[in-house]
């Protein structure tokens, strides 16, 4: 385990001191779970995959129409929604933040399929419409 020294908002410790208090449990150990938890994404990891360079011809090109689960998109669409209206709670706030990780991560994939590709001569580069 690695110990870091880090500086929160007043409300944002207060949260966290709540939390610990009614879960009878040390504040270090909700801002590690929380944290755990936000950078635990509801899909694999980025962090988890093989470089796109090491892919072959075929995954780069499968991986470079990579798409969101689309139940996991239709959820993350209700949550968008659900927080427009205002009617959001910190519950769907943790499961929208993890959400949006899987979607940035599988947006990052494909730029990364894509510009493999295209380096490899698989396809085109995209242009402009």
């Amino acid at each position: 385990m690695t110990e870091i020294v880090l500086s929160l908002p007043d409300r944002v410790y207060e949260h966290a001191a709540r939390l610990a208090e009614l879960m009878n449990v040390q504040v270090s150990d909700v801002l590690t779970e929380t944290i755990e938890s936000l950078l635990s994404p509801l899909g694999p990891s980025a962090l988890d995959l093989t470089p796109v360079a090491e892919l072959s011809d075929k995954e780069v090109l499968a991986a470079s129409k990579l798409r969101m689960d689309d139940a996991q998109g239709k959820r993350l669409g209700k949550l968008l929604d659900r927080q427009r209206t205002g009617s959001f709670d910190e519950t769907e706030r943790a499961e929208m933040a993890a959400l949006m990780q899987v979607y940035n991560e599988c947006l990052v994939r494909k730029a990364q399929a894509l510009a493999e590709a295209v380096r490899r001569g698989l396809r085109e580069p995209l242009t402009p419409s």
